[in-house]
């Protein structure tokens, strides 16, 4: 199976008396994850039990806090024990259902896991404010990727297998562009069944959080909606034209994207602005939480070769969730547009320091800048900069600043 990177901070957080909610978007491996979580505590012989609330059998311990908690001392008596639970978000009023039981005192320590609705995302989270740690799964990353397939024969030593076998890097990074980073999607061993892998998934986010729990009747309208941001990502999102487009209200329209962000489809990049007159300061862009889905949705999963004119964006796609994985609070990701056309990719703003990031899929040459990127530099002083691309790392000054190119599977550099 796929190593996930977090599994030793959740076994860490095993120890501490919070809450742990693991959310993230369908099928990205929360319940895998609770099975790792689960055998290293019988390695411990320390006890637990899972409860699963899409399964009738279990949900009926929901019914009240009293009803939980007989099972739970049923099962593990007044031992310090773990109660697992998955797909919390079928709970009504789940935050407050964990919060009475969390203030009880009790000897056993809470991990829930749910796909990232709105009922996890907001509710559960506000009702449980100082209460519970919340971490994030996100599809496979492309170095646990590279680890996968390369039979985690170099996952101490990737720096040097990306410097050495650049011609394998490159195809293993083609194909996790194509493919994108759901584990069912990587695992399936043809074409075929990665497809209808990927179409299940997007089959069951329909009809599970779109018509199901969100109460989206109009899901054909929906299904354009997010097509439309799929053939535009890092483009600038006009609410009005999207509306026009799809025959949605615009209130209807706002709902949707923000719904598309609750359930971990899409993030929301606003722009870096400081004068308002030149420079644009509302139209947010939008990226996938996973490319392959995005390719999918253009009909683009699985081919050979996918179009040059939209490898750009989707090279821009793919860098921008390693950015946003490298990146922690109180680092944000911009982008920067002017009304003049000028513009850059990528900018992290930590306090009053910006420094600009530039996509390209493409090796650029020793000393080559964009206009864009140096207009932005002299502009705001930045200290250092950044480029991204498919050649090797390179240092060079523009005036005080330091340019720094770095090839696609370093993004880790950036500071």
């Amino acid at each position: 199976m796929i190593k996930r990177t977090i599994l030793p901070t959740l076994l860490a957080h095993l120890r501490e008396k919070e809450i742990t909610i693991i959310t993230g978007a369908r099928q990205v491996g929360k319940t895998y994850l609770l099975s790792l979580l689960q055998e290293e505590l019988t390695k411990a012989g320390r006890p637990f039990i899972y409860l699963n609330l899409d399964i009738e059998e279990d949900a009926k311990y929901f019914v009240s806090q009293a009803d939980l908690l007989a099972k739970i001392k049923l099962e593990m008596g007044d031992a310090p024990g773990v109660l697992f639970v998955d797909e919390i978000q079928r709970k009504s009023d789940a935050g407050l259902f964990l919060k009475g039981l969390y203030d009880m005192n009790l000897p056993y320590k809470f991990v829930v896991s749910g796909s990232g609705s709105m009922e996890i995302k907001e509710k559960i989270q506000e009702s449980l404010s100082g209460r519970k740690k919340v971490f994030v799964l996100d599809p496979v990353s492309f170095v646990e990727f590279v680890d996968y397939r390369t039979d985690y024969k170099y996952q101490n030593t990737l720096p040097q297998f990306f410097a050495v076998e650049k011609t394998y890097a490159k195809q293993l990074f083609d194909e996790y562009m194509n493919y994108g980073g759901y584990p069912k999607v990587i695992l399936a061993p043809t074409v075929e069944k990665k497809t209808q892998e990927i179409r299940e998934i997007y089959t069951s986010y329909i009809d599970k959080d779109i018509k199901a729990w969100l109460k989206v009747e109009k899901s054909q309208a929906f299904s354009e909606l997010l097509k439309i941001i799929a053939s535009q990502i890092g483009e600038l999102t006009n609410v009005a034209e999207l509306s026009g487009t799809t025959g949605l209200t615009e209130k209807t329209t706002k709902a949707y994207l923000w719904y598309l962000e609750s359930t971990y489809i899409l993030t929301k990049v606003t722009p870096f602005y400081q004068n308002v007159r030149k420079e644009i300061t509302k139209a947010p862009l939008y990226y996938f939480f996973d490319h392959g889905l995005r390719n999918y949705l253009l009909g683009l999963f699985g081919l050979p070769d996918i179009p040059s004119v939209l490898s750009g964006h989707l090279f821009e796609n793919v860098v921008f969730n390693m950015i946003r994985r490298h990146i922690s609070a109180p680092t944000e990701i911009h982008f920067w547009r002017t009304l003049g056309n000028a513009e850059v990719d990528f900018i992290l703003r930590t306090g009053l320091t910006a420094t600009p990031v530039e996509v390209k899929y493409k090796q650029l040459d020793a000393g080559e800048l964009t206009k864009s990127f140096v207009s932005f530099v002299e502009t705001y002083k930045s200290k250092k900069g950044y480029f991204i691309h498919l050649g090797n790392k390179a240092t060079q000054k523009l005036g005080d600043t330091e340019i720094t190119k770095l090839p696609y599977y370093a993004v880790d550099q950036l500071s």
